[in-house]
């Protein structure tokens, strides 16, 4: 088996440190012994169903421990693991599944029922017992108890995730067992992650920041804490509780976590134990900073800037958080950047250009779409002008990434822009252009629909709509027609009625979004 695969990390973990808890779930606990014979209770059923090797498993469930033990599963199998967030619609879901022709979904009684309401024809495993038709996990840790064993290849496709490319549609992204262990690999050099560490698994494991704290706990024979934010109370009850040394946020959760007053619920020395935060998703404050230097008076802060098309481009050593807390830092190890201007020429300092990721943790490209991989996976050569390339293969690929970036006198990174107008909210991507679908399809009493992010520091940027109609809509109404076809994190926070919309003055059909913003920014 490949040295570069995450099976062989568990494998290695398990054999290491059998009784060391691996996982932990409010009062469930799994030691690294238990979540291997759990997992390859699992891998077997999923490699007895005879799919064709490559072929790909959505996950559709909500965060416990069996969801990590169907994760690390399907990466013990020659198959491909599809995360479907828990927030997505039904419609939304299938979408996914026709994209990549999913031909196997894990999913739990809950989330069972969108499934049932889709056309889906594939096998679907429950987590939990639910119906005499439908294989559980509880019957296959009955009759699965067999050995085990397989053949990984560093190179095959491991994971597909699903974010919004430039069309507007969900995009997925191809990633190797290669890129996940390389990943967990780098993140645990910088952040010298060690054995006795606690990991904090507060993000989703729909992307690969979310993953990556399943694979540095493998990696580091580390214990993996698993938590849905809910209330602050009980967030900080999970730090406590858990003994938490490592917290890996979003800024969008550091917003949650200080919604309420913490004087009077927990003293600020009950959180020394943690001793690293990381943040990546979304720009973090002063404040946010601030915030959480008060309470967490011995965590090194960490601000990171990662990509769809790469698993992470820069960090920001904690030494300069309150020096420069705008910036996304410096290049991670084994990476290269460049900033170069539309000649591809290098920029000078403090001049904006594109920012260029050259060497490791690029993934494959994007799933079925070769014009969007063309737009972001280039070949080396577009650096000619800029590096010596002499010599060098001419196929090698970096990221034009699509951000707008400079760098100051001291080689920090700073974020400009982005080249398309992509919403990122509370660490999420969102299109403009599905909103917008939506309405078109489900809100035929609107005429014309513009939606875009405008800056909300709590969570990077939130969601507009504006729209014309006959008459007025209560916003309600609409919020309420959204939520049938949109996930959460996806709905306009603010919905604004304008009798008629301002057009594009050299382009009739295209709304002037720039003179909407500008408008609404000045009420």
């Amino acid at each position: 088996m490949s040295i570069n695969c995450i099976r062989i990390l568990l494998d290695k973990a398990a054999k290491a440190q059998p009784d060391k808890i691996a996982l932990t779930h409010n009062d469930q606990q799994l030691t690294y012994a238990q979540l291997l014979k759990r997992v390859d209770h699992v891998a077997l059923y999923l490699q007895e169903l005879g799919l064709p090797k490559g072929a790909r498993i959505g996950i559709y469930a909500n965060k416990d421990i069996s969801q990590v033990v169907a994760i690390l599963a399907v990466l013990s199998t020659d198959y491909i693991l599809v995360p479907l967030t828990r927030l997505l619609k039904a419609e939304q879901v299938q979408y996914i599944i026709d994209d990549c022709a999913i031909q196997c979904v894990i999913t739990d009684k809950l989330k069972l029922k969108n499934i049932e309401e889709i056309d889906f024809s594939g096998h679907i495993i429950s987590i939990e017992t639910v119906d005499k038709d439908i294989p559980s996990f509880e019957e296959i840790y009955k009759y699965y108890n067999r050995p085990f064993s397989c053949d990984i290849n560093g190179h095959d496709n491991a994971v597909i995730t699903y974010s919004f490319g430039l069309t507007g549609t969900p995009k997925g992204i191809v990633i190797s067992h290669r890129n996940l262990i390389d990943s967990a690999r780098v993140v645990s050099q910088y952040l010298d992650l060690s054995k006795t560490d606690v990991i904090s698994g507060l993000l989703m494991f729909n992307l690969d920041y979310g993953l990556n704290q399943i694979f540095c706990a493998l990696l580091n024979e580390a214990t993996l804490a698993l938590h849905r934010f809910i209330l602050p109370e009980d967030f900080f009850n999970h730090l406590v509780n858990d003994q938490v040394t490592v917290l890996p946020l979003m800024p969008v959760n550091i917003s949650q976590m200080f919604d309420e007053d913490l004087q009077g619920h927990h003293s600020v020395d009950l959180f020394d134990k943690v001793r690293i935060i990381t943040s990546s998703g979304g720009n973090v404050t002063e404040q946010m900073v601030e915030s959480c230097a008060k309470t967490f008076r011995n965590a090194r802060f960490f601000s990171m800037h990662g990509l769809t098309e790469a698993f992470r481009s820069t960090y920001l050593d904690p030494s300069q958080i309150r020096i420069r807390p705008d910036s996304i830092g410096k290049a991670i190890p084994d990476v290269e950047l460049y900033v170069i201007d539309d000649d591809g020429c290098e920029c000078k300092p403090r001049e904006v250009g594109e920012l260029i990721h050259r060497g490791g943790y690029i993934y494959r490209g994007f799933w079925n779409a070769p014009a969007e991989t063309a737009e972001r996976f280039k070949s080396v050569q577009i650096l000619k002008d800029v590096v010596n390339l002499e010599g060098q293969l001419a196929d090698e690929i970096v990221v034009a990434t699509g951000d707008y970036v400079y760098k100051d006198e001291e080689g920090y990174f700073y974020f400009a822009y982005r080249r398309d107008d992509m919403i990122k909210t509370s660490g999420f991507r969102v299109s403009p252009f599905e909103v917008e679908s939506v309405v078109e399809k489900h809100l035929p009493q609107i005429r014309q629909c513009a939606v875009f992010g405008m800056d909300n520091p709590q969570i990077e940027e939130e969601i507009v709509m504006v729209y014309s109609a006959a008459s007025e809509i209560s916003e309600k109404e609409i919020t309420f027609e959204l939520k049938k076809h949109l996930a959460s994190y996806m709905l306009p926070s603010r919905i604004v009625y304008r009798k008629s919309l301002p057009m594009v003055q050299s382009d009739q059909n295209q709304i002037n979004k720039d003179e909407l913003k500008r408008e609404l920014a000045e009420n």
